[in-house]
């Protein structure tokens, strides 16, 4: 910003006397144009053709306080589609209501005919309904029609409240992004605001190793975001000052190799969706190779037997203290290796890939969130643990039949696609024993890639996708391999974020061990290890038409350790068996709208797939015409309402014992 030079007029005011001598005089305010232009710190936020001057940190806090009011929304949502659910079992409520009032009314208007044939064979005059003559049972049927009408009513207005309020939040949702686009924009800065100060860098590196080094910055109008520019500024000096070190070589073994005397360093800056990609490269010898062999033997971390690729040579560099500097200087890191560049980029969701070739020189390409305030996850559940994966790692989710995942299982690599793909369950990497277990004919299994590495993870579900505030871990956690983020989800709950790619790096070798070793324990072949060997809960289909009676037998099955799957009738119950998994026991009613009880029955034993299934119906008919009929269509068990729960549960554990068994 230039500074606006003061007037005559300004800089020297008349005296008293002479400005009332002097006649008045129009300013020339054309000579202020460019009074927009004040001296400004670099926090500073045009506003039109002012500028104010705004803390960087209290952008910071803005943006965080913008993205709890999207938490907030995000619960009210939740909260909003649970009475959306709520409002649809009123409305089943309602209608099972209507059909037992119109079976009161047809016995009411029975009762009615059956009066007045008795008053015709009496001889009355009139009969009950010329004379207005009802008895108490119809006119509580009148009543309670009047009060069903009621409640309908009170059901509709809810529906409408409820439909106004998430044309509301879907409003608030549109105004919240701009809010937050608004203040991400305040808050980037152009790659060139560090131009000169990489510049500097170099230029200083190159005079104190006696090397003529120039540096090319492309793409610097990229904007990101100040904070991650502000944390990576010195993992950036630290690039720079390996390259022209240890990089770039002296002008004699240039002009001998035949290259330009001056070597050149070049930064090249883009966008790529909600990442920004810094690719550092430089045109000197490259990676040492058989230096950083020899420093990885000394450090212990591979012996004189170890034969490692160039890969793994290559990532020996981002070691704990590596370094291959023979002595301590300011211009070789000052013994600080390049750990400290990639724990600062994982630190912020990034990633760095690293790739080199003998005598033209080596890359370092950083993948680096656009902002850090916000970012998009994938909740994944493995067994009872959820964990949250950045949505820029996730490729694809696919459904892999049983029979590809267990060849993965014995073999490490998923065939999919016409891709070769290391695989992985991602309890094994979370560091939970044994291996996961697909439920039906299909498992899901998460594609992941990131710029070192694709690889497949067998997961037991894919919850979803949030967005979410991406908080600071603190020192305590910020050294953990592979955790990138904390966040709370929009229920509450706290969720890790985790670098699957970098937890495959560290834990997936144990994960393969620890799933050896338990499969050389049990002596079974991987292809056709039984289900039971897996821990999996059962799971246990409840069909009845009364939303009380599901929610009850739900939590009392639960409570022990069982799945449950609900469904409101036989033809609800019928759509649920026709999935992949089918349950261990079926506990269902007898009288339920569109198919009963029997039906259900009868549809079940006539399918080859379903006749098996052990059925426990639970009813109010208890008579032994019920029982028998029962028994005919093939039910195992017949329970009278209320039932025993110790009962019911024995029964339960029988059937899930003998279908683990078979």
């Amino acid at each position: 910003a230039r500074p606006v030079a003061a007037s005559p007029v300004e800089a020297a005011p008349p005296a008293a006397a002479d400005r009332a001598a002097e006649p008045a005089r129009e300013i020339d305010w054309s000579r202020f144009a460019g009074a927009a232009e004040i001296p400004v710190g670099s926090d500073s936020l045009a506003i039109g053709l002012a500028q104010v001057r705004v803390r960087g940190s209290l952008l910071e806090r803005m943006a965080t306080q913008a993205g709890e009011v999207s938490i907030r929304r995000a619960r009210m949502e939740s909260e909003l589609a649970q009475m959306k659910g709520a409002l649809l079992d009123l409305d089943d409520n309602l209608e099972r209501l209507r059909a037992q009032l119109r079976e009161l009314e047809l016995q009411a208007e029975a009762q009615m005919h059956t009066q007045q044939e008795l008053a015709q064979q009496g001889g009355r005059e009139f009969d009950p309904l010329e004379f207005d003559r009802y008895t108490r049972f119809q006119e509580l049927t009148r009543m309670l029609a009047e009060s069903v009408g009621d409640v309908a009513t009170l059901q509709r207005a809810l529906g409408r409240n409820v439909q106004t309020g998430e044309d509301e939040l879907a409003a608030q949702s549109r105004l919240t992004r701009e809010l937050q686009d608004d203040l991400l924009r305040t808050r980037l800065v152009e790659f060139d605001s560090v131009g000169e100060r990489m510049h500097r860098v170099v230029r200083q590196a190159a005079r104190e190793s006696g090397k003529q080094v120039r540096l090319e910055i492309v793409g610097g109008q990229t904007e990101l975001d100040r904070s991650v520019l502000e944390r990576t500024a010195g993992a950036f000096e630290h690039l720079l000052r390996n390259s022209v070190a240890h990089g770039i070589e002296t002008p004699e073994v240039r002009a001998a190799a035949g290259k330009d005397l001056v070597g050149t360093l070049r930064i090249e800056v883009g966008q790529q969706g909600n990442e920004v990609l810094l690719n550092f490269s430089d045109d000197g010898a490259g990676l040492n190779l058989a230096r950083i062999r020899e420093r990885a033997q000394q450090l212990g971390l591979i012996t004189p037997e170890d034969r490692p690729d160039e890969a793994q040579l290559q990532r020996m560099i981002f070691a704990p203290g590596f370094s291959t500097a023979s002595q301590v200087t300011e211009l070789s890191g000052r013994g600080i290796g390049m750990d400290v560049v990639r724990a600062e980029v994982g630190t912020l969701g990034g990633s760095i890939d690293t790739s080199s070739t003998a005598g033209q020189g080596t890359s370092f390409l950083l993948r680096l969130p656009l902002t850090t305030a916000l970012t998009q996850i994938v909740l994944l559940k493995s067994g009872e643990q959820v964990v949250a994966v950045p949505a820029a790692l996730m490729a694809s989710v696919q459904r892999v039949p049983v029979e590809a995942v267990e060849q993965a299982y014995a073999t490490g690599r998923l065939q999919h696609g016409g891709a070769d793909l290391p695989f992985y369950w991602l309890g094994g990497l979370l560091g939970q024993a044994g291996r996961g277990h697909p439920h039906g004919r299909h498992a899901h299994v998460v594609l992941v890639r990131s710029a070192q590495a694709a690889l497949a993870l067998h997961v037991d579900e894919v919850v979803g996708n949030q967005e979410v505030v991406v908080k600071n871990l603190g020192a305590q956690l910020n050294r953990v391999p592979g955790l990138a983020g904390i966040s709370l989800l929009a229920s509450g709950e706290v969720a890790l974020i985790y670098n699957v790619v970098a937890l495959a790096d560290w834990y997936g070798a144990e994960a393969r061990a620890r799933l050896a070793a338990a499969q050389a324990q049990s002596a079974v072949p991987l292809q056709t290890a039984p289900a039971a060997e897996v821990e999996q809960a059962p799971l246990v289909l409840v069909v009845d038409d009364s939303l009380t009676v599901r929610r009850v037998t739900q939590r009392l099955l639960e409570r022990v350790g069982l799945r449950v799957m609900l469904a409101k009738d036989g033809l609800d119950a019928m759509e649920k068996l026709a999935g992949d998994e089918l349950p261990a026991v079926v506990l269902s009613d007898i009288e339920m709208p569109r198919m009963d009880g029997f039906d259900l029955v009868r549809n079940m034993r006539a399918d080859s797939r379903l006749a098996g299934l052990p059925v426990i119906m639970i009813t109010s008919r208890i008579a032994q015409k019920h029982r028998d009929y029962a028994a005919q269509l093939g039910v195992d068990h017949y329970l009278g309402k209320p039932y025993d729960e110790e009962h019911l549960l024995g029964l339960i554990q029988q059937y899930t014992q003998r279908s683990a068994a078979a």
